[in-house]
């Protein structure tokens, strides 16, 4: 509902305009387009935000209930902990690594999404890369892949993130400092490791194929 909005008060604003530069029209006109205009532009970044948020947790790291992250009875939701994941071929960053073990869940039959630090992108490449651009390099619908907001710990929303929708993590991080507020780090399956040997990516099978109960959303 706010696109539509943002375009009919915009097209108000630039008649506004061209009706001050046509011709001799009091300045108030000007005044009330620049208004406009201003007004559009605030609402067109609102909605951009708020779109994003709706995908994944809150700037808080508190589960959102609702968006696209919410999971259908059919799938089988595991999330990937791509910062830590990244490293885990040669202990080098490569984003191939994280799409190898994304594709490999995929052939195993579970949904998984992505989440990454927000320094990622200059690990990967010594610049900022956000989600959308991480997910059209991963071959990823936008909303499997995340990049938390810059100065915020991707674990709580991870964690949370898993809690809400029942998944279980692939990742090696043991989250320790973790461990009291969010206690599913020690149950059994919950974290799966995972790496490579002889450059075959492997798994602890015996945490894979523990299956988790979904929680209640």
């Amino acid at each position: 509902m706010i696109a539509p909005l943002v375009l009919l008060i915009l097209c108000s604003a630039l008649a506004g305009f061209s009706l001050y530069v046509a011709g001799p029209v009091l300045s108030d006109l000007m005044l009330l387009a620049l208004v406009a205009a201003l007004a559009s532009l605030i609402l067109l970044l609102i909605g951009s935000v708020k779109r994003k948020q709706d995908r994944w947790p809150s700037d808080d790291g508190a589960p959102r209930r609702h968006g696209s992250a919410k999971p259908k009875p059919t799938e089988r939701w595991i999330l990937v902990d791509g910062s830590n994941v990244m490293h885990w071929k040669d202990e080098v960053a490569q984003l191939a690594t994280v799409c190898d073990v994304v594709q490999t869940l995929t052939a195993r039959g579970f949904s998984p999404g992505v989440m990454f630090d927000a320094n990622v992108g200059y690990k990967l490449g010594n610049r900022y890369q956000d989600d959308r651009e991480l997910a059209q390099r991963m071959g990823l619908p936008e909303d499997r892949v995340l990049v938390v907001p810059k100065g915020t710990p991707a674990d709580p929303y991870l964690l949370n993130c898993a809690r809400d929708l029942g998944a279980r993590v692939v990742t090696n991080d043991r989250f320790r400092d973790w461990a009291e507020e969010h206690p599913q780090v020690r149950d059994p399956g919950f974290l799966i490791k995972g790496g490579y040997r002889n450059g075959r990516l492997w798994f602890d099978e015996a945490a894979l194929t523990t299956e988790k109960t979904a929680a209640t959303v």
